[in-house]
């Protein structure tokens, strides 16, 4: 039988206008400690963010409620988004015919640039965004606890990445040499999943906020959409995005 759905996204607490002071250092102190990870517990996690991504934040104020944090504190998620990208990146480096040294390279940028500080900064632009324009101050017992934890945010930001991660890292890569020729239907094909992927991204991000039951207004997460969608319909117009993306990526020209 599957495993129960984890309760919540878990990690740590602070006042305002400051950055979280325990849940960060503790993933970080847990990441060697493999015994202690529930690598199970995560991959079903992952399996949901994908099919059913509002199943992951149901109990997230449960979660809140017997351990008084929102955000996650074991590090086994990003490990295996991080071994996720290592393989994508190895293959992507074997199709461009990337050396060894240039390899290592390729997984080095993937894990700590595309992921990592990606996921970062967009955990601290909404993480900010949040506290100082949607938090509100009435229906939780307690206002010092109506805050969005900086974890939480980079919990939420982490587990939009891993959805839109398989359509553009892994969709993308057995479509590559079809996306990038010169005609409508491969643009179509190539910036499609590009939509897909912005789509699942906000979306998941949506209801990481929602999940908080002191963020008013929360649909304001989904406002990314129509400048979204607005912009695919242009670049149909003659744009190839994924065309455009690879040649940036990887340095290569297609005529």
């Amino acid at each position: 039988m599957a495993p129960l759905l984890p309760t919540s996204v878990g990690g740590m607490s602070f006042d305002e206008g400051a950055l979280p002071q325990r849940g960060v250092p503790i993933m970080l102190r847990r990441l060697t400690k493999f015994k202690s990870m529930d690598f199970e517990l995560a991959f079903w996690q992952l399996t949901y963010l994908v099919v059913a991504p509002r199943r992951v934040y149901k109990q997230t104020y449960h979660h809140k409620q017997t351990k008084n944090v929102w955000a996650r504190d074991d590090p086994a998620m990003l490990i295996l988004i991080a071994g996720c990208l290592a393989v994508a990146a190895a293959v992507w480096g074997y199709v461009h015919d990337y050396t060894w040294l240039g390899m290592l390279g390729l997984v080095l940028k993937m894990v700590f640039r595309d992921f990592i500080l990606f996921s970062l900064g967009i955990a601290l632009l909404f993480w900010a965004t949040a506290n100082r324009l949607l938090v509100s101050t009435t229906g939780v017992s307690a206002i010092t606890d109506n805050r969005v934890e900086f974890a939480y945010a980079f919990d939420v930001a982490v587990n939009s990445f891993f959805p839109a991660f398989l359509t553009t890292y892994v969709a993308l890569l057995p479509l590559a040499a079809l996306v990038v020729r010169n005609n409508w239907i491969c643009l179509l094909l190539g910036n499609t999943l590009f939509l897909i992927a912005g789509f699942q991204y906000i979306y998941v991000t949506y209801l990481g906020y929602a999940a908080l039951p002191f963020v008013a207004r929360s649909e304001l997460f989904l406002a990314p959409l129509l400048p979204l969608f607005g912009g695919y319909l242009l670049s149909l117009l003659g744009f190839n995005i994924a065309r455009t993306t690879l040649e940036l990526y990887f340095g290569q020209s297609w005529h």
